[in-house]
Parts: structure tokens; sequence; C-alpha cells
């Protein structure tokens, strides 16, 4: 019976990887995903070997009908993305749903998330947390997202590179110097940095900084503080 699995990967920390996921993993026929450069390295580190389909974000629509077709002729299929949860700010959601319109069981094989992360650590007292991902990378159009979601007093996370993060901290700052970040970087990996200040603060610090690396999460809350 053909199937796909959509598989949660480590989002740094090989030992984030459940017992479940590498079990799918050796049991499916192929495994398509978003780098087969990347995915060739968890496979080795568990002894997988599999055929592997490359299915990216600049590829998807044109390789979803070809993974399709390949599910309806039986095969059982895997996909994960880089790292973390396939079709959260990664590629996955076209493919699912041309294999759901075609009538092909697709079962989430969950696990690691830098969204489920930060926000396990927060501690915030809001119900409602808004995964909004990577925001666009032009000013413009950036700070009026940031606007809107700020409005909405309402806890949201982002993600966002080394390379715009300043960036991002210093729209915060003018639209709320006061608001309260939560930021995560390189979560789960050796040099693993978790932060919590006022977006005034962390500005002053990131922008004092002469290199930065590794992929970064923020959890913000409109407020003032942690207890508002």
């Amino acid at each position: 019976m053909s199937q796909l699995f959509m598989v949660a990967t480590p989002i740094g920390n090989m030992e984030d990887m459940t017992y479940r996921a590498v079990r799918i993993l050796n049991e499916v026929d192929c495994i398509a995903c978003e780098d087969t450069r990347q995915t060739v390295k968890l496979l080795n580190h568990y002894g997988i070997k599999k055929q592997l389909l490359s299915c990216r974000a600049a590829n998807e629509k044109q390789s979803a009908p070809g993974l399709v077709k390949m599910l309806l002729e039986g095969k059982t299929m895997a996909y994960v993305s880089d790292a973390g949860t396939p079709g959260l700010s990664d590629p996955g959601k076209i493919l699912v749903r041309e294999a759901r319109d075609a009538g092909i069981e697709v079962t989430p094989v969950p696990g690691a998330s830098a969204f489920s992360a930060l926000v396990s650590i927060c501690g915030f007292p809001s119900k409602t947390v808004t995964f909004e991902g990577f925001l666009s990378p032009k000013k413009g159009k950036r700070k009026k997202r940031l606007s809107q979601l700020l409005e909405r007093d309402e806890a949201f996370v982002l993600y966002e590179s080394p390379f715009r993060i300043v960036k991002l901290l210093e729209d915060l700052c003018e639209l709320n110097p006061e608001a309260n970040v939560l930021l995560g970087r390189e979560i789960t990996k050796k040099f693993e940095e978790i932060c919590e200040d006022s977006a005034q603060n962390l500005f002053a610090d990131w922008e004092k900084r002469s290199t930065i690396k590794g992929e970064i999460a923020l959890l913000v809350s409109g407020g003032t503080g942690k207890n508002d």
C-alpha cells in the first residue's frame, strides 16, 4: 500500500532523532529530500542506505507529480527537509497536498522543531502563539509585518538568518523597544545560545558582535516583560 511519511529530523543534535523516524527511514522504499547532500549525512550516521530523490523549494512544484506517480505505483516514501519538521518554513507542503489529492495516505512522524523547542522554554503566560517563520528580507515589508504582529498583543515566533538578525532586532527596537524577546541561536547544537531581554537591550548587544553564526529563532511578546 502506498504511503507518504513526513519525517522530522534533528535541528542540530543527532540524538534528537526518534526511534520511530529511524525505523521509518529504514523501511520505506525511497526517501525524497530537500538536499541530498544533507540527507546523506543523516543516513550515514544511522547506517541507512536508500534511494534519494530531490524535492527542494526551487523544484517542488515540478518534482511533486513524479513523486506522487511513484506513490500511486505502490511505493512507500519518506520526505525529510534539511533539519526539523517538513512544511514548517521548509519544503513539503506541495508534495503533501498533491499526495492527499491523489488519495495517498500521508502520515506525520513528529520530532524536532526550533518552533516547539523555543515555545517549550518561553514561560510566557500567553495562550496564543503565532508562528510567522521568516519575514521578508525587504525592510519596508518586514517592518510592516512586525508592526501588525505587535499590534495583536500575542506572542509570535520568527526565524532569521545570522546575516539579518541585527536588522530584525533594530526594527523590533524601533517599533517596541520594551517588547520581551526570547532568542535561541544554534538550538540543540554545541554552541547553543539562549538569551531573553527587551528588544532594545538585545539590539544593543547584538549590533556589537563582529561575527554571528547559526540559524536563529525568536519568540516575541508584545508586552513590556514576562509577567505582563
